[in-house]
């Protein structure tokens, strides 16, 4: 397929325009956030900022663009947040802040404002409630590169659910993860920004009906991995209560870039080193004040398509999916699960960008993608492409590999320190899916495609068929009740055994104990003890205690 001294590179360029990709893959969902239905009259409440008016709708309330922090621009460019600037009178928030800096994609027109730390409060109408309402912050996905809060309409879980759901903006690209040593904080800002909006919440909440003291930190794909990676920052101590993590495992690795991952702080700075010089503050006297009068646009042209956290630093000091390991991490109760089908989208695009799957290509394709020494013959034989299921097979590759096993691996930890741990599988095989156009081969239930179950994504309703609309009631039903009880499960909803993983589809919600037998997990995670026990990412030895 390639010569042996290209594939290092041809691989980078494939896995940008395939990741890329998949960004796009939740356009044609959320790039429609100009649709909602009309809201009624105004509502007002006091936070300790000012008076925020928000907006009445059929059994909710919205408050959004809500800073809850100061925007991030000048000298706090590339500072840890600051304070949110009160204001006097009274602040419309009836629409969306603007998203932070991201390309085009599912931002429609993409974002150059900076002025972005907002987030998106949604709660229940009717009296108050004898009790403060539970709490669910929500983070976004896009590969800490791209996605806003404001593309997720949580009316269906705030209402159904009976509690306040809240969805944050984020700093993003080199914005928020920008390594360098002349920048506390390097490889972090976004991060630090999910923790003050943690603060915002603990403080303010209670104005909005919510429990301060009744706080699940939820996420999905990055913002799954970020929940992660505040449970294993000691400064987002005490700000949540629970959490929930949808397709972004802890275990996570550089060397399966298909989910998100942390990097080491060396590994940041030498990134962030060759930003500085691409944008032309390589040889300043002073880096940091350089790359603050660099404009936006030119930092998103320069920026890599993927970034990733940085740990080793007094934010995330160790490798979030070593600490958990370790046990080294905030106890909390989780809910964590995956997709049935998660790797098929990437597959899909790989397939229709040029690169067939057949008997006689796979053992390239699988090189390119999977380039540690001996472990493609190891792939193929486990996983043999026949005549015509190349797609599919490619998929169980990518989404074994990148996503269910490496959640498997992290509910062992989890369970392994006595938290309490619930797991899912979303097994929707006809999920609605989240792009236009016919794909190669039927998808299932991919990256992301549980996400319309719970949320109507760029404000506009799904088209769910009956069955799925009782499999999305089902999931709010349980996710609420996780966020309210520490425990899914209620007398309306079959049984999800603590220690099974919980197969989700319409009309068939099940026990399984087979999953790992299923996605091959035996053989991933012998390859991941090699890795290990050959040096490779062993961060262990960097683990301090919380």
């Amino acid at each position: 397929m390639h010569t042996h001294h290209t594939h290092h590179h041809h691989r980078r360029v494939l896995h940008r325009r395939v990741l890329t990709a998949l960004g796009c893959a939740l356009t044609a969902v959320l790039a429609t956030v100009a649709w909602s239905a009309p809201p009624r009259p105004a509502t007002e409440v006091r936070v300790d900022d000012g008076v925020l008016r928000g907006a009445a709708h059929d059994g909710y309330r919205t408050f959004e663009g809500v800073p809850y922090a100061a925007a991030p621009v000048g000298g706090l460019r590339w500072a840890p947040p600051h304070p949110a600037v009160p204001w006097s009178g009274v602040r419309d928030a009836t629409r969306p802040g603007s998203a932070c800096p991201q390309p085009a994609g599912e931002v429609p027109g993409g974002s150059t404002d900076e002025d972005c730390l907002h987030l998106n409060v949604t709660t229940p109408d009717g009296a108050a409630p004898a009790r403060p309402r539970p709490v669910i912050v929500w983070l976004h996905g896009g590969g800490f590169t791209t996605g806003a809060g404001s593309s997720y309409d949580a009316h269906r879980m705030a209402t159904r659910g009976d509690v306040v759901v809240v969805t944050v903006n984020y700093r993003l690209g080199a914005l928020g993860f920008l390594a360098h040593a002349g920048l506390p904080g390097s490889g972090t800002f976004g991060l630090a920004d999910q923790q003050a909006a943690l603060r915002w919440v603990r403080a303010e909440i209670g104005a909005f009906g919510g429990d301060a003291r009744d706080v699940t930190l939820a996420g999905e794909s990055a913002g799954g991995y970020s929940v992660c990676a505040q449970l294993a920052a000691p400064a987002a101590a005490g700000l949540f209560d629970r959490a929930i993590i949808e397709s972004g495992p802890c275990d996570a690795s550089p060397d399966r870039p298909f989910a998100p991952s942390a990097v080491p702080l060396t590994t940041a700075r030498a990134t962030g080193a060759a930003l500085a010089a691409k944008v032309g503050c390589g040889p300043a006297h002073d880096t940091s004040a350089c790359l603050r009068r660099v404009s936006v646009p030119r930092l998103l042209a320069a920026q890599d398509t993927d970034q990733q956290p940085a740990y080793g630093g007094r934010l995330l000091p160790a490798d979030p999916g070593a600490a958990i390991t370790a046990g080294r991490f905030h106890h909390v109760p989780v809910l964590i699960g995956t997709n049935h089908d998660e790797g098929n989208g990437w597959a899909a695009g790989i397939i229709q960008a040029g690169h067939p799957v057949t008997p006689d290509t796979w053992p390239d394709v699988v090189s390119t993608f999977f380039p540690a020494p001996g472990q493609a013959a190891g792939i193929v034989h486990e996983y043999p492409v026949h005549r015509t299921d190349g797609g599919p097979v490619f998929g169980a590759v990518i989404g074994d590999a990148n996503f269910t096993c490496p959640t498997a691996r992290t509910t062992t930890a989890l369970r392994t320190a006595q938290v309490p741990t619930w797991r899912y599988e979303f097994a929707d095989e006809h999920a609605p899916p989240l792009t236009s156009g016919t794909p190669p081969f039927p998808l299932g239930a991919p990256h992301a495609s549980e996400l319309p179950y719970l949320f109507d994504l760029g404000g506009r309703p799904r088209d769910l068929t009956a069955a799925q609309h009782r499999l999305a009631d089902t999931m709010i039903d349980y996710w609420a009740r996780f966020a309210r009880t520490a425990d899914p499960n209620g007398p309306a909803s079959p049984n999800w055994p603590r220690n099974t993983v919980l197969s989700l589809a319409p009309d068939h919600i099940a026990p399984t104990r087979t999953a790992g037998a299923r996605h091959h997990c035996g053989f991933w995670d012998a390859a991941a003890r090699t890795r290990l026990s050959s040096g490779e990412h062993d961060t262990k030895a960097r683990v301090t205690p919380l």
